[in-house]
């Protein structure tokens, strides 16, 4: 007889063993982070983890999945606020507040090691797609009430925002040292001067 499987109990698993890939990828590199290791490092048998995953990149991919499912949730709990413009200086917040975690530079680098496959970049461009998705209404929203600046299309300030974000992360992966978590004002601001009207 099957055994009957609980669906919060497997999901939990599954996101013990990405949190701990996480946490490999970050210390030690996407090709030095072995299965062993997540496995170690999340208090499971290796039969587990392959059970969940049936590679170490099919991991890496969950985890992007996983980052790309989250923002769209964030989004979609915006649904009814009608402060548009505080909606986008709470996605900067956000943003931020996951840019601090200590891990986000070394998993941005574990998946730079990668880029060449081409699941790893489909992925990361649905996740481009879905933030897009995600702040479009918003910044139109926000325009349409004379709260951010009006002289671009607002796919241009999208565009923009993000280009201001993804190059904070890219701070964040190159300069030793930086204090995300310091700087998150700094951010915030540099944002607010972006989109003023």
């Amino acid at each position: 007889m099957a055994r009957t499987v609980d669906p919060a109990r497997h999901e939990a698993r599954r996101l013990q063993i990405i949190d701990a890939a996480l946490t490999c990828f970050a210390r030690d590199g996407y090709d030095r982070a072995t299965t062993a290791a997540i496995c170690r490092e999340a208090g499971i048998g290796s039969g587990t983890f392959f059970h969940y995953f049936p590679t170490k990149l099919a991991v890496l991919l969950a985890m992007l999945e996983l980052g790309t499912a989250e923002e769209q949730e964030w989004f979609a709990a915006q649904a009814g606020r009608d402060d548009a413009r505080g909606v986008l200086d709470d996605y900067v917040a956000h943003t931020a507040e996951e840019m601090a975690d200590v891990r986000v530079a070394g998993l941005v680098r574990a998946v730079g090691a990668v880029m060449s496959e081409p699941e790893v970049t489909g992925t990361l461009e649905l996740d481009t797609a879905a933030i897009r998705a995600g702040l479009l209404p918003w910044v139109r929203a926000a325009m349409e009430a004379g709260d951010v600046r009006a002289d671009l299309p607002p796919e241009q300030l999208v565009l923009w925002l993000q280009a201001l974000l993804d190059g904070y992360l890219g701070v964040v992966v190159t300069e030793p040292g930086f204090d995300a978590a310091r700087a998150a004002e700094t951010l915030r601001d540099a944002v607010r001067r972006l989109l003023a009207p």
